[in-house]
């Protein structure tokens, strides 16, 4: 029984592991660029940036909006995302185009295209660069059977004996032998050291994805609690005290960075809604450079606090163990988890993932070539007999 275990397990894995091995690859080193997507879309957009005079305060919603669709004419305002010291006011429009505004002077720093090497590169991630429809669930289903890879080469890991030998080649990359060995190692080795990385990536993607997977957890995880069904509360067009919106924005604002955020942080979201969505509310959501965001919902007419569903509006500190999942999961995927440290360690995981398909093909192969050599030595040896 456990001879055949063993052979199906390596049968799955070089079978399984070579028909979805371009699709391992191109998700892996896709995630890989993006881990630090934020951080060189700083750099090398400096509309991002705006530097904080001595004393300044971020100006209200009320006076950056109109500077943005001043240079956007015929369009309005979506949403607005302020960011912690240091970075310009993200305005965006039902448009390919984002407007970056000083938060500190209005200032429009410039108007810059959403469709750029990042975003490719997140289309290349999420839909391989297929229609969204099928690339999606392509994605979804390699990204499971990556999950299974991962487990089935941990069994082909495992030593068969725990002597001072075989833990040193578990463990260890021969960087002095042939370069066939040291490509081994690269396979085996470095693919037990970046295993709980690359589960814990695999998985996040997963949960985000497969309501069947992701629904099921939360049940799990809560005691056998139900997922909250996510809606939208609807603003009251019948009241006659109706104050301009962008007042009742400006309030919201003021009570995300002052009274909602925990901890305090002038990282918010805001969306708008436009004359034609009459009931739509506006919202909030603070603590938007962290796992620990929290949204909220309020009358556009009113100002006033609307009770939204989900798993969303929970304060962070009063959520389940499940919500809490629930709510770190992306960042639990993209590595922002932990800041700098954890995109590091995402990164280098990634990038040792990306080459497991390769590493993986060169052995397979390296066999093959082998097993051809064999053939023709026996039956030269057939002929001579």
């Amino acid at each position: 029984m456990k001879s055949a275990f063993l052979k199906f397990n390596a049968w799955f894995h070089l079978w399984i592991g070579i028909v979805t091995g371009i699709i391992v690859f191109i998700v892996s080193i896709t995630g890989c660029i993006l881990v630090f997507e934020s951080d060189l879309r700083d750099w090398i957009i400096p509309e991002r940036m705006a530097k904080a005079p001595a004393g300044a305060v971020q100006l209200p919603p009320s006076v950056l909006v109109p500077a943005a669709e001043a240079v956007m004419p015929g369009y309005h305002v979506h949403s607005i995302q302020y960011h912690n010291p240091g970075k310009a006011a993200e305005i965006t429009f039902h448009s390919d185009s984002v407007v970056y505004v000083n938060p500190y002077t209005a200032e429009v720093n410039g108007i810059v295209n959403k469709t750029d090497f990042f975003s490719y590169m997140e289309q290349g991630h999420v839909t391989l660069w297929l229609p969204h429809d099928v690339g999606t669930k392509v994605v979804l289903w390699s990204t499971l059977i990556f999950l299974f890879l991962c487990i089935t080469g941990l069994v082909l890991w495992w030593p068969k004996k725990w002597n001072r030998h075989n833990i040193k080649n578990a463990f260890t990359i021969l960087w002095k032998g042939k370069l066939k060995r040291v490509n081994y190692d690269l396979h085996n080795v470095l693919g037990f050291y970046t295993l709980p990385v690359a589960i814990l990536m695999a998985f996040t993607g997963i949960y985000m994805g497969f309501g069947w997977i992701s629904k099921p957890f939360y049940w799990i995880t809560t005691g056998g609690e139900a997922m909250p069904a996510y809606y939208e509360p609807l603003s009251d067009t019948t009241r006659a005290d109706a104050l301009p919106k962008l007042r009742v924005v400006d309030d919201v604002w003021r009570m995300s960075v002052n009274e909602l955020s925990a901890p305090k942080s002038s990282a918010v979201l805001i969306g708008i809604p436009e004359d034609d969505e009459p009931v739509a509310p506006v919202y909030t959501y603070v603590n938007m450079e962290g796992a620990f965001y929290t949204g909220y919902f309020f009358d556009q007419y009113t100002g006033e606090k609307l009770q939204a569903g989900g798993l969303d509006v929970v304060p962070f500190a009063e959520a389940n163990f499940g919500t809490r999942w629930r709510r770190m999961n992306y960042s639990l995927h993209t590595g922002l988890i932990l800041g700098l440290p954890s995109k590091i360690i995402y990164f280098i995981g990634s990038l040792i993932a990306a080459s497991l398909p390769i590493t993986g093909f060169i052995i397979w192969w390296g066999k093959k070539k082998k097993q051809k050599k064999k053939k023709p030595a026996k039956q030269t040896e057939t002929a001579t007999a």
